[in-house]
């Protein structure tokens, strides 16, 4: 019973267990984590052998010109980034986030099972390519069907799994606290290992054998994946699930905009917070300078004894300052929302640049279009143990801060990369052009360093937001932070659509579109020159938001910490 939680409070959603095992449980954590990112990878290996060489299927098998897949990806993409926001929000107030993975699941396993009887059933099967030149109607409505099933599934499945793999560590322990920064990079790296596979394995099967095979794969693999969470419910720690997120931040701007008129004490310690009988529940915030306004709505109005049992007129010092933390998130997600973007383009563009590209590795072996993915993730996996081993011991013994460099530092780093990636792209499709024109076909391989410098890129800026908005929502949030990263990706993709229509509009206006029926008579290098003015641009934004970002600070007992007898002790997150 060292790390493990009883079968009562498996049921029991009031349980926290944050600061209540004994600090020798800590060397077990790593056993549910592990169970976790197993559960992970499976699932990933399903997602990406969808998402990887998804718009292929919509050129070659539907039939769908290069604009109307692209944007069908993105649709679909984006909309499975952007469910997470509703799953994550569910999970944090309702169902909590074991059941909720439980539950949509089984969904997600739905969605994969039509997707594989749309390649087996005669009344419904795509026709036959040679003879078809549009798709069936039937196929296109099961097929689509389905895919956003398993867009529904993925929105409880996906922010509620890894924040649930974060939960088996204690922010209460240094050695759990650290662990936990570990597992992000662990995460990316098990999900890379995972698209490696997809992209090469069951891309292959779908190109060079059947696409109803490669789903038949999948949706093995995800029914597996279900088996395997539940078996390894007795190992897991469980969070108790939270009162309604929203109604509470509402609550704090409710109660400060009707205290408007009055001053806020000099003292911090005379503004309200949590009775002492009731600290040893929550983590409390430490009051800070921003958003000073808000801090009136823990001030203690003498003349309405009786709002002390009102949250609508009088807010606690945490509450208020868990409401500047979402305020302060909103800028940094608006200025993420290019990272999206550019990872749109590494699952459409970079694919069909790679489909026109000359495929042969040997007189024997002609690579699939889509395997060339596989390339970031080989980036990711290369960096990832880099920088977990290497790296941030070295950055910790020379800035002295628990993650090496700080959160908003790692992720600027990585939009700084993807600056470099779309100048990359930019010229080596400006050279595949030439040589087309040439009637020359050129290698493949070309596409390597692209690939390779967006997944070093994930590397930082992926990996960072999700510690990011794990660490940086209030402490019954977590799900949802999840969600709200997830939704940055997700919103990228639906501005990359924005930003091909807009694009497609103008120019086509002028002349030849940038993005036209097929690749070869499209201008992708002068939309990728767009897209590295736009990211250079957003980089300057969000390097001026980040020096100007305040990290969440908790308050924490010392004895939590290492065990000493010190007091009151305060941790920066950052």
């Amino acid at each position: 019973m060292e790390n493990t939680v009883t079968e009562r409070n498996v049921h029991d959603a009031s349980v926290d267990y944050r600061g209540r095992l004994p600090l020798r449980a800590s060397t077990g954590v790593w056993k549910a984590a592990l169970f976790v990112l197993a559960i992970e990878f499976c699932e990933r290996i399903s997602y990406f052998g969808i998402a990887s060489n998804l718009i292929s299927y919509l050129t070659k098998v539907m039939h769908e010109d290069l604009e109307t897949a692209t944007k069908n990806v993105n649709y679909w993409s984006g909309t499975t980034t952007l469910m997470p926001l509703v799953g994550g929000f569910i999970a944090d107030t309702y169902t909590g986030r074991f059941y909720m993975i439980l539950l949509s699941s089984f969904v997600y396993l739905m969605g994969l099972s039509l997707l594989t009887m749309s390649q087996f059933i005669p009344s419904i099967k795509p026709c036959d390519t040679g003879i078809c030149k549009q798709p069936r109607k039937v196929h296109e409505v099961f097929f689509f069907f389905s895919l956003y099933c398993i867009s529904l599934g993925t929105g409880g499945y996906k922010p509620c799994l890894e924040s649930f793999g974060a939960d088996q560590f204690d922010d209460g322990h240094l050695e759990e606290r650290k662990k936990k920064m570990s597992f992000f990079n662990w995460w990316n790296f098990v999900l890379c290992f995972a698209l490696v596979l997809s992209a090469t394995m069951i891309v292959y099967v779908q190109d060079f054998v059947s696409w109803g095979v490669a789903f038949l794969i999948i949706t093995f693999l995800m029914a597996l994946t279900i088996i395997a969470f539940f078996v390894g419910r007795p190992f897991y720690r469980y969070r108790r699930t939270g009162r309604n997120p929203l109604s509470q931040i509402l609550q704090v701007l409710i109660a400060a905009v009707r205290k408007r008129n009055l001053s806020c004490p000099s003292n911090p310690a005379l503004l309200y917070e949590v009775p002492q009988s009731e600290r040893s529940k929550d983590r409390l915030l430490r009051l800070t300078s921003t958003l000073s306004f808000l801090d009136k709505a823990a001030i203690i109005d003498e003349e309405h004894v009786e709002e002390k049992n009102n949250p609508w007129r009088l807010a606690t010092v945490t509450r208020v300052e868990e409401t500047k933390l979402i305020i302060n998130l909103v800028p940094i997600w608006l200025t993420s929302l290019t990272v999206g973007v550019c990872i749109a383009q590494g699952t459409t563009l970079f694919v069909k640049q790679a489909a026109a590209m000359n495929l042969k590795i040997s007189d024997n072996f002609k690579i699939p279009a889509a395997s060339m993915s596989s390339l970031s993730a080989v980036g990711i996996l290369i960096i990832v143990p880099i920088y977990d081993r290497i790296i941030v011991p070295l950055m910790r013994k020379i800035t002295g801060n628990e993650r090496g460099i700080d959160i908003l530092t790692r992720i600027s780093i990585g939009m700084a990369l993807y600056v470099i990636l779309m100048i990359v792209a930019a010229l080596v499709e400006t050279k595949r052009l030439r040589m087309e024109t040439d009637n020359n076909s050129m290698s493949v391989l070309w596409l390597i360093p692209q690939y390779l410098i967006l997944g070093v890129g994930d590397s930082f800026c992926i990996v960072g937001l999700q510690e990011y908005f794990y660490d940086q929502v209030p402490h019954s949030m977590k799900s949802l932070g999840m969600g709200l990263y997830l939704s940055v990706i997700g919103a990228g993709y639906f501005l990359s659509n924005f930003f091909i229509i807009i694009v497609d509009h103008v120019t086509g206006k002028k002349g030849k579109s940038w993005i036209g029926k097929d690749i070869n008579s499209s201008h992708l290098d002068k939309f990728y020159w767009l897209l590295t003015i736009i990211n250079a641009l957003n980089l300057c934004l969000f390097l001026f938001l980040a020096k100007m970002h305040t990290y969440k600070t908790v308050h924490r007992d010392a004895e939590e910490i290492d065990g000493s007898n010190r007091d009151g002790v305060e941790i920066l997150s950052s």
